[in-house]
């Protein structure tokens, strides 16, 4: 079994953009007719420059070789050009390129890949979302608590036992910065609203994004522990877990991060220096499937938890169902809403969503296959990349 050809399917992702402005998909085909699929996820280029990178890799380690030897492929694109350490473009494509290795594997033994990793040891997978704006509303609900809390509440009547926002709501290259008390003071205020309005039964995720120093993500963890969060995420910029160590040792409130890291050499400095409670790997940009696992055994030995990061499309989405399916140490996955909308619709068969739990896909491989007509109704014709970053002068004026 070898791969003959290696392809990419960029996705325009229609707005609100959940999940991004665009998707990147990589799918094999081996001399057996057998197609597996994969995604890379963030890399920090148009995707024009994506699928150049993708057709880089694939012609010089990919084509030809047996998809089986997924350590060998991984260390050898890792190594390329003697780079030999994390970087989250050439590790984002290989992230792609392994989990399409992953359904090929699953396909060819007939097994889902959760199989591959151990077996499953649950069957649903519980699952949050970030709280949204609703259809037709405006964009308010990332910025104003009363508009916030009512539509956590709404979430909360569908199902969801666990919502994420991030009420400092913006972020810029400018950042890690501190923040004034009126800051600190109408964080606070909001985090009170949303759990008024979902009261204990839900849990509450405070996704902020790298935006504070130290003292100041101390500061604004103290100012929301009463509202008992399950988390504060990334509370300062990813490079420095050190840093984010400071954060965790002065707070009951547990610190979540990852989504920005890649492989386990990064993922393990953040376990060593006890800077989270929480690991956030993104597995199309982290080195993939088997690498998360390499991770998640490393968590475990910590007595960390993985929380497996998602903004991207369903079949990143996949691979970390069947991720958390066969990890003891798996919390909860983060989904878009309930998976439904676009996502569903560049599938064949949709990823199923009931009462909070996102369900594990049947059948061999990663157990979903795109429909590429879909797809191709979807070019991505912007110039901007899948996130941008924020202008810093709101953060000025606060």
């Amino acid at each position: 079994m070898r791969v003959i050809d290696v392809e990419t399917i960029v996705v325009g992702v229609p707005p609100p953009h959940f999940g991004g402005r665009y998707w990147v998909f990589v799918r094999l085909t081996t001399d057996s007719g057998v197609k597996g699929v994969g995604e890379v996820y963030g890399v920090p280029f148009h995707p024009e420059v994506v699928v150049a990178m993708v057709a880089d890799i694939a012609d010089r380690h990919v084509v030809g070789t047996d998809p089986f030897r997924v350590e060998q492929l991984w260390r050898r694109v890792y190594s390329r050009g003697f780079t030999q350490r994390p970087d989250t473009s050439v590790v984002a494509v290989l992230s792609g390129i392994e989990t399409a290795c992953f359904d090929l594997m699953g396909k060819e033994t007939g097994r889902p890949v959760h199989d591959l990793l151990g077996g499953r040891v649950r069957d649903a997978i519980r699952s949050y979302s970030y709280i949204y704006p609703a259809p037709g509303q405006d964009e308010s609900v990332y910025t104003d608590p009363v508009v916030a809390a009512e539509r956590a509440a709404q979430y909360a009547a569908r199902g969801f036992g666990a919502l994420k926002f991030d009420p400092l709501a913006w972020y810029s290259s400018l950042d890690p910065r501190q923040l004034s008390s009126r800051t600190i003071s109408e964080v606070a205020h909001f985090v009170g609203a949303v759990r008024e309005a979902v009261g204990g039964g839900v849990d509450l995720l405070i996704g902020t994004h790298g935006q504070m120093t130290p003292s100041a993500a101390i500061r604004l963890a103290r100012a929301v522990e009463r509202f008992d969060p399950l988390w504060l995420e990334e509370p300062v910029p990813p490079e420095m877990p050190e840093q984010m160590a400071l954060v965790a040792r002065a707070t009951s409130v547990p610190i979540a991060t990852g989504e920005r890291l890649a492989t386990k050499y990064e993922l393990a400095r953040v376990l060593e220096c006890r800077a989270a409670a929480v690991v956030q790997m993104a597995l199309g940009r982290v080195g993939g499937i088997l690498e998360s696992k390499k991770i998640a055994a490393a968590a475990e030995t910590h007595y960390v938890d993985i929380a497996p990061h998602l903004y991207a499309g369903p079949v990143e989405a996949a691979a970390n169902l069947h991720l958390a399916a066969s990890t003891p140490n798996f919390l909860i996955q983060e989904s878009i809403e309930t998976m439904d909308g676009f996502a569903s619709e560049v599938l064949l068969r949709p990823l199923r969503w009931s009462s909070g739990f996102l369900e594990v896909p049947e059948g061999p491989g990663l157990g979903v296959e795109l429909d590429d007509e879909a797809c191709a109704r979807h070019p991505y014709e912007g110039r901007e990349l899948h996130l941008e970053m924020g202008d810093a002068e709101e953060w000025v004026r606060r």
